[in-house]
């Protein structure tokens, strides 16, 4: 198997990076941060947000339960004072799986390329 460069991982995201891994606008992100306190990302000199891995995984919960589960602002913002953090570590495994199945595809599909060569 050819080598591989290991993929350097990005310590800070813009707001449009953000929004585009949720395909969500990028006000949407902006309101979200005035309504759910979890969510606090760094600002530069002019202002623009820049968001940590741990900011992204508080908005994939809060885009899970509002998105997905279908919960309110308010609704969500309840089960998340109510200290529910195995929601968070759900959504968090969740996620993980999912990048370990979408390697593991692009695996067989890279050998399955190379058997048919």
């Amino acid at each position: 198997m050819p080598y591989k460069e290991k993929e350097i991982e990005k310590k800070y995201h813009s707001i449009g990076e953000v929004a585009t891994m949720f395909k969500v606008a990028p006000s949407l992100i902006r309101y979200w941060e005035g309504e759910f306190d979890i969510i606090h990302p760094k600002k530069d000199k002019k202002g623009n947000r820049r968001y940590t891995k741990d900011d992204i995984q508080k908005i994939r919960y809060i885009y899970h339960l509002v998105k997905e589960k279908g919960y309110t602002l308010q609704g969500a913002q309840d089960v998340i004072k109510q200290g529910k953090e195995q929601g968070f570590d759900k959504v968090a495994t969740i996620q993980k799986l999912q990048e370990l199945k979408d390697f593991l595809i692009n695996i067989r599909d890279e050998f399955n390329a190379q058997s048919n060569s």
